[in-house]
């Protein structure tokens, strides 16, 4: 008799850790993301990375935009039912019946006849009852009656209605408009909003006056000034905002040093679009408000030593001019001159030729 064999290894079989148990088939494998990214390439996950971070800064930049969109539709959809329900209840009102054995009047039948002409009631009546001219003149002063007992008593505005002789009241018992304090609040206001604007101008041209006095440009910041031509273009450019603000004191020292000071004798190269937009037109508007011929004089002094630039044989003029010896040329940055500088200064030009009754300008 054989004795049978030992098993050389021991089985040990645990119940409920099925679950648990340690499974590295191929389908989980397979299933593993984590796996799949550690797969990748360096250069793979680095590109995904930065699309998704881009997405990201993407989203949180459109954010405030997407957000401010739906904000505009909510308040839209908002005023809108605001608006239905504020809406004045308007009902239709029926015409009033007409009594048994009572015939309906002439007029209302010769409405309902033309009610597909065109123009008003008044001249519906009078087509209707042209045979008839004491009906005519009796239809016309009582619909006049009627229209101004209508406007005397209501007034609509928006489907709202409001009462004329209450709201006159005030008014009738001797209190004029003028007296009124909302009317004296406004004006208040409005004396307070021009005196602003003054101020802000004094205190402008208070630094311009201590610090650049008869320059092109005032420096606040470094209190000092800037060249461009020496011709004052900012004492120009002032001088008829000076009249319309009504500073008459500021605007007389101004007026003072363009008799005086300003001159366009001078060796130095101007552009045709800025002398023209500020000098010359700043010269011609200040005439036109104060009629003194003085500043026609000065318009006229630097039109004419604009012209040069216009000598060219395509008509377009150059971009820069010396006012002192009567040249011109092109810019220096290029040979062409630009269209929209040189297109744009025909107002000033052809209202020196209206003015001087000299056609060469224009």
């Amino acid at each position: 008799m054989q004795i049978p064999s030992r098993p050389d290894y021991v089985s040990i079989h645990l119940t409920g850790q099925q679950s648990r148990s340690y499974n590295n088939n191929k389908q989980w494998r397979r299933q593993s993301c984590w796996r799949k990214w550690k797969q990748l390439s360096r250069l793979q996950r680095s590109l995904a990375l930065f699309t998704l971070t881009l997405l990201f800064i993407c989203g949180m930049a459109s954010y405030p935009t997407v957000a401010k969109h739906l904000r505009g539709f909510t308040e839209r959809e908002q005023d809108a039912e605001r608006s239905i329900l504020l809406r004045p209840f308007r009902p239709h009102v029926l015409p009033e019946p007409v009594k048994q054995g009572q015939h309906p009047l002439p007029e209302q039948l010769s409405q309902r006849k033309l009610s597909n002409k065109r123009g008003p009631p008044i001249l519906q009546n009078r087509l209707q009852t042209k045979g008839n001219a004491s009906n005519i003149l009796s239809e016309d002063k009582a619909a006049d009656v009627r229209m101004e007992g209508e406007e005397d008593r209501v007034i609509s505005w928006r489907g709202a209605v409001i009462d004329t002789d209450q709201a006159t009241d005030g008014n009738k018992d001797g209190e004029n408009k003028e007296d009124s304090p909302h009317l004296k609040h406004s004006q208040d206001s409005e004396t307070s909003r021009i005196e602003a604007v003054r101020e802000a101008f004094r205190h402008a041209w208070k630094g311009y006056r201590d610090y650049a006095w008869g320059r092109d440009e005032l420096r606040p910041i470094s209190r000092s000034y800037s060249e461009w031509f020496g011709l004052g273009l900012t004492m120009i450019d002032a001088l008829d905002t000076m009249w319309i603000l009504g500073l008459k004191q500021e605007f007389e020292e101004a007026r003072q040093w363009v008799a005086t000071e300003l001159t366009f004798n001078k060796n130095v190269d101007v552009n045709l679009f800025e002398s023209t937009i500020r000098i010359l037109g700043g010269l011609l508007s200040t005439y036109h408000l104060t009629g003194d011929s003085l500043f026609l004089d000065k318009a006229k002094d630097i039109g004419s030593r604009l012209m040069p630039a216009f000598n060219t044989q395509s008509k377009i003029p150059y971009s820069d001019v010396n006012i002192g010896k009567g040249t011109a040329h092109p810019p220096r940055w290029t040979s062409d001159s630009t269209v929209a500088e040189v297109t744009s200064i025909q107002l000033e030009f052809r209202e020196l030729s209206r003015l001087t009754q000299e056609p060469q300008y224009q």
